[in-house]
């Protein structure tokens, strides 16, 4: 817009300055701050656009690499660079097991007792004298113990008994119990013997019985015999200096 004439102009003219230099610049047209604002969103839209990208980019990367990936990512040299060094407090060697803390109540011992073996007769119940595997010189009759049933009779010196699989488990057994009868002479007794195995082997007990006043006077003998464990045939061998028949026998059973 140029100078409107008034007493401003005129003193500038006066001044040597020309009216034109003195005019008010004119404004810019309105379409030229339209396009300066679109230009302006523009380049803002599209780096919003290009962080977008960016970050969609980052996130489908972490989900198809997976975790493994950010453990690749590592350098091999800075793996394992906070580990304790070996004899340091708190190290530990490769393949070698944290010790069991003594406050563990699942931390135990294994067990030094070896495993009960299986199946066979129990040794700590009843065994009736004429169940036997096989014998040898004896013969079975009618009792009258209490209980009825038979008793082994007739025994005799070089007379014996096998019992097959006794089991005697892990806890020793360290008694023997008979039931017995005898009306042998006075003065006479005869000797019976436990051995395992085998009817010559070393005997682990016996029992020496005399007279008892019937054969069918029935007591029971015990005695103290050496541990026995695990599974055994049992013999019972009969000696006596007599040479006639000296004992009757029920049943017996081991004990701890």
């Amino acid at each position: 817009m140029g100078c409107f004439f008034g007493p401003s102009c005129v003193a500038r003219s006066a001044l040597g300055y020309p009216l034109d230099l003195m005019s008010t610049p004119a404004s810019p047209a309105p379409g030229v701050y339209h396009s300066r604002s679109r230009v302006t969103r523009n380049r803002a839209v599209l780096a919003a656009a290009g962080v977008a990208l960016v970050l969609l980019g980052y996130l489908i990367g972490r989900l198809q690499g997976g975790p493994g990936d950010a453990a690749a990512a590592v350098p091999p040299g800075a793996q394992g660079s906070s580990a304790a060094a070996p004899g340091a407090p708190g190290a530990t060697v490769p393949g070698d097991a944290p010790a069991p803390s003594a406050d563990d109540p699942q931390a135990t011992e294994p067990s030094s007792e070896p495993p009960a073996p299986e199946g066979g007769t129990d040794a700590y119940g009843t065994i009736q004298a004429e169940s036997a595997t096989n014998q040898q010189g004896l013969q079975y009759e009618d009792t009258q113990d209490e209980g009825g049933g038979q008793n082994v009779g007739y025994v005799n010196n070089g007379d014996w008994l096998r019992y097959d699989d006794l089991n005697f488990g892990t806890t020793p057994a360290t008694r023997f119990a008979a039931r017995v009868a005898s009306d042998v002479g006075d003065g006479v007794t005869g000797q019976l013997d436990i051995r395992l195995d085998s009817p010559t082997a070393p005997p682990v007990g016996g029992l020496t019985v005399g007279n008892m006043g019937g054969w069918q006077n029935w007591q029971t003998q015990s005695t103290v015999i050496m541990p026995v464990t695990g599974k055994h045939t049992v013999f019972l061998t009969f000696a006596s200096q007599s040479g006639t028949e000296f004992l009757n026998l029920n049943y017996f059973a081991f004990s701890h």
